[in-house]
Formats: C-alpha cells, sequence, structure tokens
C-alpha cells in the first residue's frame, strides 16, 4: 500500500516524521502482510532543508515518481505557504485522481486549495490560519476547531502534530482499531486526542495577555468565570465605558463580551469534562453556568452536542495534574 507524502519548501518536519514513523509502527506489527510503503517526494527531488533547519533527502521528483500511490499526504510548511508552481499543481491532480484517497497535514490544505482539490468539501487546518484558508478559498467548508476532517476520499488534519492523529485515523481505516490503538500506545499518543483545536484558544490565549483594557478583561473572566460578569462589571474593571468595550471586543474578536465570557466557561467546562470525572454540577458551578441546565444549553448552542455525549466522546483517564473541581459550595 503505497503513501506518497509531498513536502513544500520549509516543511514543518514533525508532520513527516510523524506519519511516518505512526506507518512504520504499524509495520513492524503487521509483520510482512499488507505493510505500508512510504516515498517522500519535493518538487526538485534534491536535499532540502526543513522550517527547524533540519536537512531531509526525498526519495523522489515530481518528475520522477509517476508511480499511483493509494493515498497521498501533502504536507504543510510554516505559515501560509505560497501557491506552487503550476507543475506541482498538475502532479497533485493528477496523483490524487489515481488515489484511493487524499489529503492534507496543518498547512498543506492551501497547497490542496490552489490545486482546486478540496473545492466543495468540508477541510480543517492549524487553527491559527483557519479564517485565512476560509477566507481565500470560500468554496471550502472550513472546520476550525476539529483536530481532522474526512470528507469522502479527502482528509485534512490541524496544526503540525495532528499530523499523527491523522495517520491512526488511517491506520483504523484500513487495519482497524486494535492496529491503531496498539501504534498509539507505542507512541505513547492518545488514539483519540481529547478536545479540538479551541483547547487552545480562551484558556490559551489569555495566559499571554498584556496590559491593554480588553486583555485585562480577558485574563479576568479566565480567573473569575464564577463572579457576575455582566457588560457593565466588565466595563468597569476594564476603566472603559460599556460601549467602547464592546467596540474593542468586536473589532478584536469578532464578538460582543457577553459572547466571550460564555465562551471561555465552556473551555473551562470542556477541560473538566476531558481530564476529571467530576459530576456535571460540580463541572456547572465551577465553570461559572451556575447550573446543569444552563451548562447544557451553552454546549447544545454551541457544539451541537450535551456535557454528558462530549464527555463519552473525549473522556481521558490520563496521568496528568488533578484538575480543582469546586464541589462543597454547590448550590443544591
Amino acid at each position: 500500500m503505497l503513501v506518497t507524502i509531498f513536502a513544500p519548501s520549509n516543511v514543518h518536519l514533525l508532520e513527516i516524521a510523524g506519519v511516518r514513523d505512526a506507518l512504520f509502527e504499524a509495520n513492524c506489527k503487521m509483520g510482512s502482510s499488507n505493510r505500508y510503503r512510504v516515498k517522500l517526494v519535493t518538487e526538485r527531488g534534491m536535499p532540502e532543508e526543513s522550517a527547524s533547519g533540519i536537512v531531509y533527502l526525498p526519495d523522489a521528483s515530481i518528475h520522477d515518481e509517476t508511480e499511483p500511490c493509494d493515498t497521498l499526504i501533502v504536507a504543510g510548511p510554516y505559515g501560509v505557504p505560497s501557491p506552487q508552481s503550476e507543475a506541482v499543481n498538475d502532479w497533485l491532480r493528477e496523483q490524487s485522481r489515481q488515489s484511493r484517497r487524499h489529503g492534507s497535514t496543518c498547512t498543506g490544505a492551501f497547497l490542496l486549495a490552489h490545486a482546486g482539490l478540496l473545492a466543495g468539501r468540508r477541510a480543517t487546518t492549524h487553527w491559527e490560519y483557519a479564517a485565512r484558508l476560509a477566507a481565500d478559498f470560500p468554496d471550502i467548508l472550513v472546520e476550525p476547531d476539529l483536530i481532522f476532517v474526512r470528507d469522502g476520499p479527502v482528509f485534512s488534519s490541524a496544526g503540525v502534530s495532528a499530523a499523527i492523529d491523522l495517520a491512526f485515523s488511517l491506520i483504523e481505516e484500513d487495519h482497524g482499531r486494535a492496529l491503531a490503538l496498539w501504534v498509539a500506545r507505542r507512541l505513547v499518543v492518545f488514539l483519540k486526542r481529547p478536545g479540538g483545536q479551541s483547547q487552545f484558544s480562551a484558556l490559551l490565549t489569555a495566559q499571554t495577555v498584556s496590559n491593554s483594557p480588553i486583555d485585562k478583561i480577558r485574563l479576568h473572566i479566565l480567573e473569575h468565570p464564577r463572579a457576575k460578569l455582566t457588560l457593565e462589571t466588565l466595563a468597569k474593571i476594564a476603566g472603559v465605558s460599556s460601549r467602547h468595550l464592546s467596540r474593542l471586543f468586536r473589532a478584536e474578536l469578532g464578538m460582543n463580551p457577553i459572547a466571550y465570557v460564555e465562551l471561555t466557561r465552556i473551555d473551562i467546562a470542556r477541560r473538566l469534562l476531558e481530564e476529571s470525572s467530576a459530576p456535571i454540577k460540580a463541572i456547572a458551578y465551577t465553570a461559572g453556568f451556575g447550573s446543569t441546565t444552563t451548562l447544557r444549553r451553552a454546549f447544545l448552542r454551541r457544539m451541537g452536542v450535551t456535557p454528558l455525549e462530549y464527555r463519552m466522546r473525549f473522556h481521558s483517564s490520563g496521568g496528568g495534574e488533578p484538575i480543582n473541581v469546586e464541589r462543597a459550595a454547590i448550590p443544591s
């Protein structure tokens, strides 16, 4: 089973190595039957320098590699890639026509999009560039929160390390869950990573804030999710008028402060659902929703699933740091 990986200049090496190592482990477990063959192809077929400075040697150039592949994977470079040459686009289109499935890792989605291979499809990319992909290619339905997306024979994955998640999904499709789980254990990685890309949004962004009014509010919301966070209260904390604060939020985040409060609370609740075994009532209180009904409505509105359904899908029993969920003061 031939897997061809196309690497553009300035590629993230982990996207190549992660996929190859996962397929290598699968081969080790399978023995001699149904093994993956992997070829790394670049435009010129010459030694290349990755984004981190490591030099790698591809197996072939696009001019030499004409063997039809089972699976075509387009790796992503650092940042938003420039359009490739027409020779690359023609090669990608020809390979995709002959393959059983094709797709991208990280910003490789832009390369597929430039070649016209994502038109009318659902796709994802690195969370930082998802809005750009949607704006540049309005014929693509971009799913910014998903770790990877499958739309028929076309697949795509989120930022860098999500290439490993994608490799697991391909192994599971080809050879079943047991082998995919074995490979994940060998690599000490989640088979199904808990959460989506938005786990890197409000909670992570708020930890890098400066002293601007909007950043003060974002940090305050994160640190005091159970407080009464009305627009007037937030404006007073920021030292600006309610109208000005609303303008700041809309200009920078595209939403009003109250919507941001809810999204931050959802992020907190998601982490607790993923990493703790606390009752949902306790999680609702800790995240600032006050009641399970309010939490449930917010999840259904924003995520399309209930908190219980989310926990069943993404709960991890891993041995990370214990999560503090306040229970004693929960209103009865």
